[in-house]
């Protein structure tokens, strides 16, 4: 049998590991820098949390689990749907995103928190989506959310944790914004509020299908051609921030809800100019079809990079009455690893010192002289250097190879002739250079 993996999922060698390491130690600082709490969740929820929080869309991306035992016993297939099937043969599925078990984590343990609650979150979720670049059916998110506060000061520090995230990374982004309410106004302006879903729907897939194809979308959904008449402006308009608020203040003239997502936006770009902080740009079209947002949503896309979004998320007022707590206001924004691995890596911006962390190869040349450099390799690693001795006694060029294809800067040869002086050789493996030193002159080197 030969051996592979699922479609859409990776193994990770130790260059890629350390690699992605950089990428989630660089978020996580951010995230702690603004005063983010860590947290997990397990890496199944029972269906009934998933089930229909991501649309119809998202439901059908479900990973659904099996149930153990004898599950089919009593079923009949005849009488049931497919998903009434699921639902009677798989309780339990894999999270489709962080977001909705964190509401579920915020209902259950709501007596042991402080609200406002910042957490982040850095964990795989699984999408039995359609596999192909930058598109995975496992992946990392690295997610940041705060919950207990209706104040769209949330909303400015996401963009600033967002900004500052890029600039480490040395990704230049856009930041995309709109406001679920603009989307709920334009409902309300052409008379089908009822319809809020289909429209956010389609609308979201206005990137990858284009404008006449999103039509022919609202159409399927039975939405009137006089109502995409009205809706057609919102795909074609350009210009500054000012002039698309300008734009929706004039829309929203009888529009309440259109009005207060007007003056959400408003409200943060004002707060960016106060503190400044680079605006993002407002989207008339940005949707994002999860259901649960009802305030702000986000999107950044990389420059110059063929790649969908890297980050994406928003405001959601009511996601924890789903479980039975009201009220509970919350913002967040999601960062996609995988995707940031990939520009990463295509734009060569991996730092060159992230390679290997091992700084130094004891060579072995035989048992006796084993003893004297396990003695020295004790001394680096108390002070915290990573280090290895060669196991085996084995042909000098064999070792040498060896470090030169971990990329291990630094070779210490500890010989008969070293042995004698209480010392040892320092071989610079880039430039050759060697220096017989003592043990602490080598870990004041390689601590430089």
């Amino acid at each position: 049998m030969k051996p592979s993996i699922p479609k859409g999922t990776r193994d990770f060698l130790p260059e890629e590991m350390i690699r992605r390491n950089y990428i989630f130690n660089t978020i996580r600082k951010v995230f702690e820098k603004y005063a983010y709490l860590p947290i997990e969740t397990p890496a199944m929820e029972n269906l009934s949390t998933l089930m229909g929080k991501y649309g119809e869309e998202g439901d059908r991306l479900l990973f659904k689990i099996l149930n153990s035992g004898d599950f089919m016993a009593g079923v009949n297939m005849d009488e049931l749907t497919l998903n009434q099937l699921a639902t009677k043969i798989c309780e339990k599925g894999l999270r489709y995103d962080l977001t909705v078990p964190f509401a579920r984590f915020v209902v259950q343990h709501r007596e042991q928190l402080v609200f406002p609650f910042k957490r982040y979150q850095m964990q795989p979720v699984w999408r039995a989506d359609r596999p192909q670049k930058g598109r995975y059916r496992e992946f990392y998110q690295c997610d940041v959310d705060v919950i207990g506060t209706k104040s769209l000061l949330q909303e400015v520090e996401l963009l600033q944790i967002t900004y500052e995230i890029f600039e480490a990374f040395k990704i230049p982004v856009v930041i995309k914004m709109n406001n679920r309410k603009i989307l709920s106004g334009i409902a309300e302006i052409i008379e089908l509020p009822e319809k809020i879903t289909d429209i956010c729907v389609a609308i979201d897939k206005i990137d990858k299908i284009g404008k006449e194809n999103v039509f022919a979308e609202l159409r399927e959904r039975e939405i009137p051609e006089e109502a995409i008449r009205k809706i057609a402006p919102f795909f074609d308009f350009s210009g500054k921030n000012e002039d698309k608020i300008a734009f929706l203040t004039h829309f929203f003239e009888n529009s309440e809800v259109g009005k207060q997502g007007v003056e959400e936006l408003k409200k943060v770009f004002a707060y960016c100019q106060a503190i400044g902080v680079c605006e993002p740009e407002l989207d008339i079209t940005l949707a994002r079809g999860l259901n649960y947002y009802t305030g702000a949503i986000f999107e950044v896309k990389a420059l110059n990079v063929a790649m969908g979004s890297i980050s994406g998320g928003g405001r959601y007022d009511d996601l924890t009455g789903i479980f039975g707590l009201k009220e509970m206001s919350g913002v967040g924004i999601s960062y996609g690893a995988e995707r940031i691995y990939d520009i990463l890596n295509e734009c060569s911006l991996f730092p060159n010192e992230i390679g290997t962390p091992v700084k130094a190869l004891f060579l072995n040349f035989g048992e006796v002289e084993e003893r004297y450099a396990l003695k020295a390799l004790t001394i680096l690693r108390k002070n915290n250097i990573a280090s290895e001795i060669y196991p085996d006694s084995t042909k000098i060029g064999k070792q040498m190879s060896y470090a030169n294809a971990k990329q291990i800067p630094y070779v210490i040869i500890a010989g008969e002739e070293e042995m004698a002086a209480s010392q040892f050789t320092l071989k610079n493996m880039e430039t050759g250079e060697q220096v017989k030193t003592t043990i602490q002159e080598i870990v004041e080197i390689l601590l430089q």
